[in-house]
């Protein structure tokens, strides 16, 4: 599985209550289990208007599905070619 950096634009997405984004998590779980195994979540980081969202995925094209099924946007889709760290000056 690939994994992917999703960006998505979700006006006023930073305020949301705590129960809001349990409800949107709830929605995009929704989604996932329709598509399983062929994408998973991993975690998403949110900020003002925007989430950043990391995936493992089969493809491009399931991130897509997601999206359309859970109603949020893929914004912009990269496939993450690597990771670094501080540990990795240490190699």
């Amino acid at each position: 599985m690939q994994a992917y950096l999703i960006e998505r634009d979700i006006p006023g997405v930073g305020s949301m209550t705590s129960e809001e984004l349990c409800g949107a998590a709830a929605t995009s779980n929704t989604a996932l289990s329709q598509l399983a195994p062929k994408v998973q979540w991993q975690h998403s980081y949110v900020t003002g208007d925007k989430t950043f969202c990391i995936y493992l995925a089969e493809d491009e094209a399931a991130i897509h599905e997601h999206a359309k099924l859970s109603g949020f946007p893929a914004t912009k889709v990269t496939p993450i070619t690597g990771r670094i760290d501080p540990t990795t000056a240490n190699r």
